[in-house]
């Protein structure tokens, strides 16, 4: 689990509360501060909680992501020359990964962008949505309009059995069986009107389900009286995510690295990579013809002793990167971790050390992810 969860309530008086606040807290919810918002670090534990979403599921309140709707005139050539997506290739109601890259190349945030009837949908990073809009309104022409979707809410339901409890709720013009990893559609639940894709930030499979915030609780209370479900929280959430070899923005991405040095060069489609034309496509395309100094990797580590952000990695006595994500993996019972390395020293099975507290943790470079996706496909 990342130090920064570990925020006492006194410190945080001005943090803003999501809809599901006092259903969190009615559950037994830890609240802390994250990303400007009071959110539930755990109910029963982190271990237990990671360990059930991996064996059932788990729902997860993503309310504070920013959902945005962008549209008008132009829409689409508007919004390629802010991201580096090819939309003539993003089909009606398929997600996919993207990036807002500032002019040097760095990136300010990764988000999830959907085309829908008369637009596209975008999810950002709470911590970033307000630097997000700013960013978009100053690039994107007047024509075109940036709407914040601030009365949804959006909840994960995220694992093996995700699947077999929300069939159970939902109803839709089509079966939700009929979704694919990264597919989506309108359904209704209890109810009420649902955007709901088959998509997550866990590594398994699940749904990302985006509701009037209204009707948060009663759906809530909805999935959670599945047996196959519990209300799991944050510190599960980023362990689940480091298993699965997943980037957290403001660790691993930031606005010093590139989508190149990230390892995300999957988000920049293939005539993008040819052609530019998107901020930061200099520094992109450079790099991409020259290569990088530096490398994102998975680290597994001996003993028992995790390794958290901000640690030093060697090769033998040189320090070759740092530890940009770190904690004890569940799943596989020892500590895993995710930084930038020389690229020298980035292939699969180089010896590494890293520094923690004046002691040197046998390390190695490993590929990603370090437990394998279950992603319905």
């Amino acid at each position: 689990m990342s130090d920064t969860y570990d925020i006492d309530e006194a410190e945080a008086p001005q943090t803003e509360v999501l809809p599901l606040d006092a259903w969190h807290r009615a559950r037994g919810g830890r609240m802390v501060e994250f990303a400007g918002y009071w959110m539930p670090v755990q109910y029963e534990g982190i271990l237990a909680e990671h360990l059930w979403t991996r064996d059932s599921a788990g729902l997860f309140d993503v309310s504070h992501m920013g959902q945005l709707f962008v549209s008008g005139e132009g829409v689409e050539a508007a919004l390629e020359a802010v991201l580096p997506i090819d939309l003539a290739t993003l089909k009606p109601f398929a997600p996919r990964y993207s990036m807002l890259l500032n002019e040097g190349g760095g990136i300010i945030d990764d988000l999830m962008v959907t085309r829908w009837n008369s637009g596209f949908y975008l999810v950002v990073n709470g911590a970033t949505k307000w630097d997000d809009m700013g960013h978009l309104r100053e690039h994107l022409p007047d024509e075109v309009t940036l709407t914040q979707l601030d009365d949804n809410a959006l909840l994960a339901l995220q694992g093996p059995q995700a699947a077999a409890a929300l069939e159970r709720v939902v109803t839709g013009e089509f079966p939700l069986s009929a979704l694919t990893f990264m597919k989506g559609g309108q359904f209704m639940l209890a109810g009420v009107d649902a955007w709901i894709s088959r998509s997550g930030y866990t590594g398994e499979d699940g749904f990302e389900i985006a509701i009037p915030a209204e009707n948060a609780a009663e759906i809530a209370d909805l999935l959670c009286a599945q047996p196959e479900v519990k209300p799991i929280g944050l510190g599960a959430r980023d362990s689940l995510r480091l298993e699965a070899g997943l980037p957290l923005y403001g660790h691993d991405l930031t606005e010093e690295i590139s989508p190149v040095e990230a390892d995300l060069l999957f988000a920049v489609n293939p005539r993008r990579r040819r052609e530019g034309g998107f901020i930061g496509a200099q520094r992109v395309l450079a790099e991409l013809a020259n290569g990088t100094a530096r490398k994102r990797i998975g680290l597994a580590l001996e003993g028992r002793q995790a390794a958290r952000e901000g640690a030093e990695i060697f090769a033998g006595d040189q320090a070759v990167g740092v530890v940009t994500s770190g904690g004890f993996s569940p799943s596989l019972n020892h500590p895993i971790a995710m930084g930038y390395v020389a690229k020298a020293h980035a292939a699969p099975g180089t010896e590494l050390s890293i520094d923690v507290r004046g002691k040197r943790l046998p390390a190695r470079a490993v590929s990603m992810p370090f437990v394998p996706h279950r992603y319905h496909r």
